[in-house]
């Protein structure tokens, strides 16, 4: 026999601060009589619960509706925002990204730290004057987040999300530097860590960019889609049954290492040459560009880390522009090719082209890849361009910093 069991008042208290606080999060200041028929819950119990989150420094008078008579039911309350100061990091081989924002994630303050030659503030992971500048750059990198911060009004910063290249231990959260990746991305990930009272998460960048797609960006109100990141190098994020995941050992979305035909090889376990990344990365488009006629603007060219990616966002926005077709089909056949391995195995139902590369292709290259890929599989898959934007891995590190804030200060999930 089964025994009915009820929530305990305490339990059922926590359930009630959590959906106001959520609701006040996601509509902005509200009225009690809002949070009443929002909430479903009686006058007595949204007083009691707004006396309580107000004595608790998370909730506080907004002012007043022009809507209703003036009087207790019209105040407004929302939450304080300044209650936990939060920030995301976006950390790439040619520098590093910030962003401090709030307890609802509003943007205080943002700030870019570029890495340079070695010898002269930023490293190449080898030399001994390449280790120094790597300590250099993650000195300049944390005193900028603290300056950045402090002129937000933060006097510290409550969690920091931290996207960066490589595989993440989903068990430890520990960054596997296959010895590809600078030195610094280690030592700045230890030196954040250091600081007492800031709770560090590490996530995969593309993981991150995905996360920003499903909650903000193109495939929002989506249980289920894949996300094929399309810039210097290539990588993918997959969300099943709303929720992100990573695999045993946080690899999950290495599609740089997909065998796909017209590879001149195979790829290695520690090199992805002769995989998808040698047909969609950023040099490979410049090359296929170059093959129909199309070249970046002045002063872009297909080098290493940003230079090569912004050549391919240029050559795909004039493709785009001009109405290069042969250039663009050519292009969606090779996305499509290794999309098709992760849409007869996962099927997602629907597939988001984010990156550089995605973001200039827009809808016209999307719409290539979709019917290409229904030519190659044999699951219906929409194909959408991102909407996150090139700053989608910052966006991602805010939300996912954002959520792990609240849960510890509003409780539950």
């Amino acid at each position: 026999m089964t025994t009915a069991r009820t929530a305990t008042p305490s339990t059922a208290r926590a359930i009630n601060d959590r959906l106001a606080l959520d609701l006040l999060l996601e509509r902005g200041p509200l009225t009690a009589s809002d949070l009443r028929t929002l909430t479903g819950l009686s006058r007595p119990t949204v007083a009691d619960l707004l006396d309580r989150l107000q004595r608790s420094g998370l909730v506080a008078h907004a002012g007043e509706s022009a809507a209703l008579r003036r009087g207790p039911n019209a105040r407004l309350y929302g939450l304080v925002a300044d209650r936990a100061h939060l920030a995301g990091i976006d950390i790439r081989s040619t520098g590093v990204s910030m962003v401090v924002a709030d307890l609802t994630g509003r943007t205080l303050g943002t700030a870019t730290i570029a890495a340079s030659a070695p010898g002269t503030g930023a490293p190449d992971g080898g030399t001994e004057s390449g280790a120094a500048d790597g300590d250099l750059l993650v000195e300049r990198t944390v005193e900028t987040l603290l300056a950045t911060a402090a002129e937000a009004g933060a006097r510290e910063l409550h969690t920091v999300a931290v996207g960066a290249p490589g595989l993440v231990d989903p068990a430890t959260g520990s960054l596997n530097n296959s010895g590809k990746l600078p030195e610094w991305h280690t030592k700045l990930l230890a030196a954040l860590r250091s600081r007492p009272g800031t709770e560090v998460i590490l996530e995969n960048e593309v993981n991150l960019a995905g996360i920003a797609e499903h909650r903000i960006g193109a495939a929002r109100g989506r249980r289920d889609f894949a996300l094929i990141w399309l810039g210097h190098g290539v990588g993918a994020s997959v969300v099943l049954d709303g929720r992100l995941r990573r695999g045993a050992s946080g690899g999950t979305g290495e599609i740089g290492f997909l065998p796909v035909p017209g590879t001149t090889g195979l790829p290695h376990s520690t090199k992805c040459d002769g995989g998808f990344h040698s047909t969609v990365s950023s040099a490979a488009v410049c090359e296929l560009a170059a093959r129909h006629g199309l070249k970046a603007g002045p002063g872009r060219d297909a080098g290493d880390g940003n230079e090569a990616a912004e050549a391919a966002e240029d050559v795909v926005r004039q493709a785009v522009e001009t109405g290069a077709d042969g250039f663009l089909d050519e292009l969606a056949l090779r996305i499509a090719v290794g999309a098709s391995a992760i849409c007869v195995v996962l099927d997602p139902g629907c597939l988001v082209l984010g990156g550089e590369i995605g973001q200039a292709g827009g809808p016209e290259l999307a719409g290539r890849v979709e019917r290409h890929l229904a030519r190659l599989s044999p699951l219906a898959t929409e194909v959408r361009a991102g909407t996150a934007g090139g700053g989608a891995v910052l966006a991602g590190a805010v939300l996912t910093a954002g959520d792990s804030a609240r849960r510890e200060l509003f409780g539950g999930e």
